[in-house]
């Protein structure tokens, strides 16, 4: 068995009003302690096209658009075990407290999910009254790990520029 996999905390401001959640972090993503630190992962690509701003490498740069933009990155499991980095290895999931974010965080009006699993596993273990009409949106997985829907980087900024919509 492999040890138990703990996510990363979550990124967010007062100002902060879309929360992005992946499912888990990739084990590169871990091991460097970065969301989406896969350098192959198109997250940070989609988001720089989407606010039309330059590609940032250095991660406190890039932790400074995400709040600068009023956007939060978490995970919808907090710790899991997984061999590799694959969703469909997950076991034992543990879900991060989101209901108690948005308590703490009432300026946040959407929950875009990155991908079919954290959308699957905040349907499944996060009762909808607790999300405080937080509207909720599931969005093509950036990761570079070929899917089922896997859709080309242009296809998936186009999908994704839905939540730029809940930034006014």
């Amino acid at each position: 068995m492999t040890a138990k996999l703990i996510g990363l905390d979550p990124v967010i401001s007062v100002k902060s009003k879309v929360l992005i959640v992946g499912s888990m972090p990739s084990e590169i993503s871990l091991e460097n302690q970065q969301y989406y630190g896969n350098p192959r992962n198109h997250f940070w690509n989609i988001l720089f096209e989407l606010f039309n701003h330059k590609v940032l490498t250095d991660y406190q740069e890039k932790i400074a658009f995400v709040k600068n933009n009023h956007l939060a990155l978490w995970d919808v499991i907090g710790a899991c075990y997984r061999e590799g980095s694959l969703d469909s290895k997950i076991s034992e999931e543990e879900v991060n407290d989101i209901p108690g974010l948005l308590k703490k965080y009432p300026g946040i009006k959407l929950i875009a999910c990155n991908g079919t699993k954290s959308h699957q596993t905040l349907k499944k273990n996060v009762d909808s009254k607790k999300l405080q009409k937080v509207d909720i949106l599931k969005l093509p997985s950036t990761s570079p790990i070929p899917g089922r829907y896997t859709k080309t980087l242009t296809g998936k900024v186009q999908e994704w520029k839905q939540i730029l919509n809940y930034l006014d």
